[in-house]
């Protein structure tokens, strides 16, 4: 049986018999497609989609409309709520969150067991155009700059998928989808 008729077969809960539930967050700087591979993983899963932006409190919003990156202060308050959302979905979750740095990836940790991480990266010109081409969105192009000197690869960080976050979104939530299967297999 192949990984992706194994995700097929998944109870509606997202998990596999004896199988931890799967915990994920979709992350990466603004434009890399967050929410969008989020919605298909969460929906190929059988599993709620808790969209970290919605979370902002208005202060950040405010913020990032007039041009001011967040700083760790602003964004510690966040990742609380957003780690008591992981917390509230023990039966299985996905996330979708920038967790740019390493300390805000460690807050989301210590608040689900096996959080696992599924990066989305693109380059700075691919975000630029991305971002700015969001008519409907609170965070402006003038920001993304701010974006990459925040990130901290994750890359070897345990629990992490990186996939370059260029490709089709099918694929990209497939991939995750196969990686996440893959990690919850018992044994």
């Amino acid at each position: 049986m192949t990984a992706a008729s194994q995700t097929r077969s998944l109870p509606a809960s997202g998990t596999l018999p004896g199988a931890p539930p799967v915990r994920v967050v979709v992350m990466g700087v603004a434009g890399c497609g967050k929410s969008a591979v989020g919605r298909l993983v969460a929906a190929q899963l059988g599993l709620p989609l808790v969209e970290g932006d919605d979370f902002h409190p208005p202060g950040n919003i405010r913020k990032m409309q007039q041009g001011i990156a967040l700083a760790d202060e602003d964004r510690e308050g966040w990742l609380r709520q957003l780690g008591a959302e992981l917390a509230r979905h023990p039966e299985g979750v996905v996330l979708t969150c920038s967790a740019l740095k390493a300390g805000y990836r460690d807050i989301l940790r210590a608040a689900a067991a096996g959080l696992r991480f599924v990066h989305l990266a693109i380059s700075p010109a691919e975000s630029l155009r991305r971002v700015g081409q969001r008519a409907d969105h609170f965070y402006p192009p003038s920001l993304v700059a701010s974006q990459f000197e925040a990130l901290q690869d994750p890359s070897s960080e345990p629990g992490v998928l990186t996939l370059a976050g260029d490709a089709p979104l099918e694929s990209l939530a497939q991939s995750a989808v196969d990686w996440l299967s893959g990690a919850r297999r018992p044994g």
